[in-house]
């Protein structure tokens, strides 16, 4: 083994803290946030941080594309080895619970002047999601005529509401099991 491969496991490791500390701590002090404050619960020096991510705004994309890519893999995830009749739920749940946790990173981004775009893993999300749906539908769980459309629409006015309004997590808990509960089958 040569030296250079444990430095290019300690950064990827680096990089990982780095990423997983900027998520907490943007998602607590809002923009208001630094650098050295990410460093700090990270475990890293500073300069570790701007090795990574020379702007802020590359840590907060980086952020953005470690999230897309977590909600595709839980998807995954569930399809793989979750309860068909129970997936979807879990999914819709973990996804306004997540989203919630990254509108901190989504706003900042925005502020910068960075767009959102859409791109690959938002549409393989929506595929991901087309497929627990469909899942659900047939272990008879989810209403049959609720549509992809209709459930997306749900979950960005629930993430939206939750973000705008500041909702608690009690109020946050409450309005996902009310709307799970509508596309129940009966």
């Amino acid at each position: 083994m040569t030296p250079s491969k444990p430095m290019r496991a300690d950064a990827r490791r680096n990089r990982a803290r780095i990423l997983a500390a900027a998520e907490e701590v943007f998602a607590e002090r809002g923009t208001s946030a630094s650098t050295e404050e990410v460093a700090a619960r990270a475990g890293v020096a500073i300069g570790t941080v701007f090795r990574h991510f020379p702007t802020k705004r590359d840590l907060l994309a980086a952020i953005m594309k470690e999230v897309r890519g977590s909600l595709i893999d839980k998807a995954e995830a569930l399809i793989a080895d979750g309860d068909p009749g129970t997936a979807f739920f879990d999914y819709f749940a973990f996804l306004v619970e997540r989203s919630t946790k990254v509108g901190t990173v989504v706003s900042l981004l925005a502020e910068e002047g960075t767009p959102i775009e859409p791109g690959e893993q938002i549409r393989a999300l929506t595929h991901t999601f087309g497929s627990l749906l469909d899942a659900a539908r047939d272990a008879g769980t989810v209403r049959p005529e609720v549509r992809l459309d209709e459930v997306m629409a749900l979950l960005t006015g629930t993430v939206h509401g939750a973000l705008a309004a500041g909702w608690s997590d009690d109020l946050r808990h409450r309005t996902v099991t009310l709307i799970l509960d509508a596309l129940r089958a009966h």
